[in-house]
Order: structure tokens, then C-alpha cells, then sequence
């Protein structure tokens, strides 16, 4: 730098002061600002929906607290503090056990089996529509481990069930009278549009992508297929299964116990 340009950048800080405090001042005002935003992140360890603030909930309980014999249905935590689960305003301020509970007076016959071979995303999503059709039971048969997230925190008010093998899936399900139906889009399938589904039916879904395994074709009455009529060669399971869940509510449900 020539003693000129030493000159002109000294002027120039001379004249404007401020602008130079401005510089100085950025690194420090940045760190706050990024500290301010941590503090300000959402809490990870809170699950989705039960625990947040969002349009789900009541606060504290308004009055004296119920007494008598319902009472015990009801916790005394969500009556102080306000319930915000994922649960329709029947079950508000209602312990967990007694949720499931009232729900089991009103099961379903039907039970829903999945494979998880690969670690299928798609069974949190079939757990929480399960829980929203009263199904008895969701089967998870492979890995024990799946994904919640999607279950929206439904699983704690659904029965679970295990199976290492599809054999033991379906050994369980003649020991319990169930008709097992596969829901693939394999050719040779009965349309589920028009198909009879049994009321003591297990409904067994593949994975995505594979689909329901050859084992598991064999052992079932029938395998249905879903009527499609777009470019794309299989619906999400997730949605399989919703679609089917319902086609079995429309043929043996009592829509008088729907809320």
C-alpha cells in the first residue's frame, strides 16, 4: 500500500467512526443472535403431537374435579396441567390405561399384519389408522423394530403383536379362527371392490416395494388388489392398508359406534 492509499483508508475511517464500530461490533451481535435462535429451537426430545402446543388440546380442568366412581379415569396431571394429546375430546384428561380400555369394549374382529423385513416406514402409519377403526390387533411380523413417528403416538392405545416369521403368523391366526387375505396388485387377485371380506379376517400387507411375500400368498384365502387407474404401478402401503381398513369398516362395522 502506497502512502497515499494509507492516508485515504485513515480519512476514511476518521469520517466515519460509527460504520467502524459497526464492523467490529458484527462477530459479537452474530454469536448472540445464533445463541438466541438455539434457545429459541423446539425441544427434540418432545414427541409428535401428544406433547405440543399446536390446534390438539384443553387446558386445566375448569371447576371441581370429577368424583365418584368415573373418577379414576381421569389424571390428575392433565386435569392440572391441561391435556394435549392426539385423543378425540371423549378421552380428554383420561388416563392412558382407561383410553385403552374403553377402546377394547369396542374392538374390532378385524386384525391387520404387516411384514417388516427391511424396516418398512409405512407401519407407523398403519398403526395410527388401525387405532382410528378400533382394529384388535396390529401384527409386525420380521424385525421388532419400526419406525413410530409416523404412529403419531397412537401405538400406546393399540394392541401390538409380534411374529418372527410369516409360518408363525399364520400358525397364530388358525389357532384364533382368523381368515388370513393378502392385499397385493399381483395378477390372478381378486378385486377388493367386489371381494367379501370375512369379519374374523386378518389382512396382511407387504412391504413397500416387494410386496407381500410368496409365504405369505400361499397360506391366504384370497389376495385382493385396489383398483387403479393412473400411471404409477402400486399405491403407498400405508394407504393400502387405510383403503382396505375401510372397505372391511363399510361391510361389518356398527357406524353407530363411530364417534
Amino acid at each position: 500500500m502506497t502512502l497515499g492509499s494509507r492516508n485515504e483508508v485513515d480519512q476514511a475511517r476518521q469520517a466515519d467512526p460509527v460504520g467502524q464500530a459497526e464492523s467490529s461490533a458484527q462477530p459479537e451481535q452474530q454469536e448472540q443472535r445464533e445463541q438466541r435462535e438455539q434457545r429459541e429451537q423446539p425441544e427434540e426430545a418432545k414427541g409428535p403431537t401428544e406433547w405440543n402446543e399446536g390446534r390438539h388440546g384443553v387446558g386445566p380442568w375448569e371447576g371441581p374435579w370429577p368424583e365418584g366412581p368415573e373418577a379414576d379415569k381421569y389424571d390428575p396431571e392433565l386435569l392440572r396441567e391441561g391435556d394435549r394429546r392426539n385423543v378425540v375430546d371423549a378421552y380428554r384428561y383420561w388416563r392412558r390405561e382407561a383410553i385403552k380400555g374403553d377402546i377394547d369394549k369396542r374392538r374390532h374382529s378385524l386384525h391387520i399384519a404387516i411384514e417388516n423385513f427391511e424396516n418398512d416406514a409405512n407401519i407407523g402409519t398403519v398403526v395410527r389408522t388401525a387405532n382410528a377403526f378400533a382394529v384388535d390387533t396390529v401384527h409386525i411380523v420380521g424385525r421388532r423394530r419400526w419406525n413410530r413417528r409416523g404412529a403419531m403416538v397412537t401405538d400406546r392405545y393399540q394392541h401390538l403383536r409380534h411374529h418372527e416369521s410369516v409360518d408363525k403368523l399364520i400358525a397364530w391366526a388358525a389357532e384364533e379362527d382368523l381368515t388370513v387375505v393378502a392385499i397385493d396388485n399381483t395378477p390372478g387377485c381378486v378385486p377388493l371392490e367386489t371381494a367379501e371380506l370375512p369379519e374374523r379376517s386378518l389382512l396382511l400387507f407387504g412391504q413397500e416395494g416387494p410386496g407381500v411375500s410368496a409365504a405369505a400368498q400361499d397360506a391366504a384365502l384370497m389376495t385382493c388388489s385396489i383398483a387403479q387407474f393412473g400411471s404409477t404401478r402400486s399405491i403407498n402401503a400405508g394407504v393400502a392398508a387405510g383403503i382396505a381398513m375401510h372397505t372391511w369398516i363399510r361391510q361389518h362395522a356398527d357406524l353407530h359406534n363411530s364417534w
